[in-house]
């Protein structure tokens, strides 16, 4: 499978996407959903919701600094800890997309 998700089909039967994770965490995920709208009209005001990762690079400050609020609202009124969720799933994109790209770069294929 490598960092990506599968093409084969056995090996896609083996990353329960919806099984294994959404359906285990729909109100956290609808919360981090929301976060990323707030964020989106507070950053990118009037433009469709997208990530702008010119303006978010500093995830490992921000989780701990959500991490110390967790059980308070922010002023925008979102959750800080799913702000705290958010940035962590942003880390671990951006850390996967990196691995993934290190373990290419070794790949001489045209």
């Amino acid at each position: 499978m490598g960092l990506g998700l599968p093409t084969d089909a056995k090996e896609r039967k083996n990353l329960p996407i919806g099984t294994g994770v959404l359906d285990y965490f729909p109100l956290a995920l609808a919360e981090v959903a929301r976060v990323s709208k707030v964020g989106n009209d507070q950053h990118n005001p009037g433009e469709p919701l997208h990530w702008d990762r010119a303006k978010s690079t500093d995830e490992s400050d921000c989780i701990i600094r959500h991490y110390l609020e967790r059980t308070n609202k922010d002023t925008d009124g979102t959750y800080h800890a799913a702000k705290m969720a958010w940035r962590a799933l942003a880390y671990l994109e951006k850390f996967l997309e990196h691995e993934r790209d290190k373990a290419n770069k070794g790949n001489t294929q045209p």
